[in-house]
């Protein structure tokens, strides 16, 4: 079939949730992908920011393929290796000590309020404004975009409070004797790349601190690498109770997981929670490739030096439909004085895949493995383009 047959089989039986870019996926090679009908593309999204070691890497594809043989699925009855090796390599390299493997950032997420909220025994959870948290719908309540929240009214649970981002006032005026937790993006990915002051989650951690209430960092988009740091929050010098994760622990695999402190961990005893698939041996299997492939390749001197010449490139881009740079690592958002969306399109008909987010971003998380010859490459298609 052709591409747009293919396409006509969505408009005729998938449930409509998503407005996909007109082509047709089939195979990718690092950080490049190619479309059914032969078409090339830079990769500069990374599948929302997933596809950590791009695409084909050959020591991911070894691990998912020998893990496959062996064991893809037991549930979450029984131990299995690869998910105890994971956990114990991963909490060494963090100052977490308890882990809950889930399937998805927005199951991390959910996990994550479900245990503040049995640990304090407090029914109010604190988030910010154009925040992305998921759309299960307590997740959706933490998130900040009210239009999200206005079809599922009705039945959305009770109890979230959002507040402007990047504003620890408001976070103050917010906290009251029924405050169970506060959710924060270390740097808000969906809401267009913002980056707060310095000193920001350095004072939530105080707030957190000062009142007993549980600080949870989400690192699902910003986590394993992305802005330079194994984990963003890093940047910043604190130490949350928990985080969350998901996105790139797999390099593609849907995987995603809680961290937390011994303490606030106790929390939670058999049957308070779990899951069928979290923790899988095909996906940690994975996951283990992706962080020895970290360790050993010294990804994150790529991420720092890569992403450092990226932004420095794009601000020399004098444009007046520029309205700012902005970024950390490789999660870098370009800011338009107009609405992006065409944009998209145009980079994509010449050659190159971005995402467009808070209507007049252009949001960039490519593959950590990007190097500057990609980077120049794409800066001038963009530069013709704007």
């Amino acid at each position: 079939m052709n591409t747009q047959e293919l396409i006509k089989i969505e408009d005729d039986y998938f449930i409509n949730t998503f407005t996909r870019q007109p082509i047709v996926l089939d195979h990718g090679e690092g950080v490049r992908v190619t479309d059914i009908d032969g078409n090339e593309y830079l990769d500069m999204f990374a599948g929302i920011a997933v596809n950590a070691l791009g695409h084909n890497h050959p020591r991911l594809v070894k691990a998912i393929q020998d893990q496959a043989a062996k064991l893809i699925h037991i549930s979450s009855i029984y131990y299995n290796e690869p998910a105890l090796v994971y956990a114990k390599k991963l909490i060494d390299l963090t100052n977490f000590d308890r882990i809950f493997y889930a399937n998805s950032g927005a199951e991390a997420n959910e996990g994550a309020i479900k245990l503040a909220v049995k640990y304090t025994g407090k029914s109010e959870i604190i988030s910010t404004v154009d925040s992305f948290h998921g759309r299960t719908l307590m997740t959706l309540a933490a998130t900040g975009h009210e239009e999200y929240h206005e079809p599922f009214k009705a039945v959305m649970p009770q109890g979230f409070i959002n507040v402007p981002y990047n504003d620890l006032d408001a976070i103050k005026e917010a906290v009251n004797e029924n405050t169970a937790a506060i959710i924060v993006e270390p740097i808000q990915g969906e809401g267009g790349v913002n980056i707060p002051d310095a000193e920001y989650l350095k004072g939530i951690e105080a707030i957190c601190k000062e009142n007993g209430i549980v600080f949870i960092v989400d690192e699902v988009q910003t986590g394993f690498g992305r802005c330079g740091t194994l984990f963003a929050h890093e940047l910043f010098d604190v130490k949350p109770d928990i985080m969350t994760m998901a996105k790139g622990i797999g390099g593609g695999v849907p995987m995603g997981g809680i961290l937390a402190t011994e303490e606030i961990a106790s929390a939670f005893v058999p049957g308070d929670h779990g899951t069928t698939f979290g923790g899988g041996p095909l996906v940690c299997a994975a996951a283990n490739a992706v962080l020895d492939e970290f360790e050993e390749k010294d990804i994150l001197s790529n991420v720092n030096e890569v992403g450092e010449y990226f932004i420095e490139e794009l601000k020399k881009l004098d444009k007046e439909v520029i309205a700012d740079v902005r970024g950390k690592g490789l999660m870098v958002g370009l800011e338009l004085t107009k609405h992006g969306a065409e944009y998209v399109d145009k980079l994509r008909e010449a050659g190159f895949l971005v995402n467009c987010t808070a209507g007049n971003v252009l949001r960039f998380v490519p593959p950590l493995i990007i190097t500057k010859k990609d980077i120049d490459e794409f800066v001038k298609a963009l530069d013709e383009i704007l």
